[in-house]
């Protein structure tokens, strides 16, 4: 038995269908090179014959806008694609980056060339116990932010090749005490950080260090609002 992933088709044009094995194939990632109106999307998952457990395979199919077609690859990789948590993927540097889901190493895809890659984590991130990590994007590079009790750390990485971090900012949690534990940044940028709670969205300026509430719910909610709240600055697409 196999599962189909089927593409709509552009007008006149036959569509791109590809099929991917039956089992754990699954949407990882986006990413969207907005300069040269370009995205891929990401499929990957381990190779499972019908009635059988993976056996170790693992393929991963990358559709490109701009020759209207989907490319396949496989690898062999040990449980690190189990591991990653696939609720936060960033693109940058022609490549996704996922943070593993217990903060040990980013696993990364170069879009480029069909490799994976694991970067490395500030000491800081890997051996604080009881911090969360979550990992974000900050005018094109890769950035990481570290939320303790009474602290949030922001690091970006200055140099991607040699995989070298640098401590933006240590902003001060104690206005926002009670709020800490059900945090989730949202966005980042030099001048704001945008967080979600269960019924908030707040924002940090970083230069006056004053927090604000931009939302909130004010009836109930199913699902809270960092399950659902995403950063949009522009179109993949102009309207023309």
């Amino acid at each position: 038995m196999t599962r189909e992933f089927r593409l709509l088709p552009r007008s006149r044009e036959r569509p791109v269908t590809r099929f991917c094995p039956d089992g754990e194939a699954t949407l990882v990632g986006l990413g969207c090179n907005l300069s040269v109106q370009k995205f891929n999307v990401v499929l990957a998952g381990y190779h499972r014959t019908f009635g059988h457990r993976p056996d170790g395979t693992f393929i991963c199919t990358v559709f490109d806008s701009d020759t209207n077609k989907w490319r396949k690859f496989v690898s062999f990789q040990d449980d690190r694609f189990t591991l990653m948590n696939r609720n936060q993927v960033v693109f940058v540097h022609g490549s996704l980056h996922w943070l593993t889901s217990v903060c040990s190493y980013i696993l990364s895809l170069d879009l480029n060339c069909d490799v994976w890659r694991k970067i490395s984590l500030p000491d800081e991130v890997i051996y604080s116990a009881g911090n969360r990590a979550h990992l974000l994007e900050l005018d094109g590079c890769l950035s990481v932010i570290q939320i303790s009790e009474e602290w949030m750390k922001i690091w970006a990485m200055k140099d991607y090749e040699s995989e070298q971090w640098h401590l933006e900012d240590r902003v001060s949690l104690r206005c926002i005490r009670g709020m800490v534990p059900g945090i989730f940044p949202i966005s980042l940028t030099r001048e704001h950080v945008f967080l979600a709670t269960y019924k908030q969205v707040l924002v940090h300026q970083r230069k006056s260090r004053l927090w604000k509430e931009l939302y909130s719910v004010k009836n109930s909610s199913p699902l809270p609002l960092w399950f659902s709240a995403h950063a949009f600055r522009t179109s993949i697409f102009s309207c023309n």
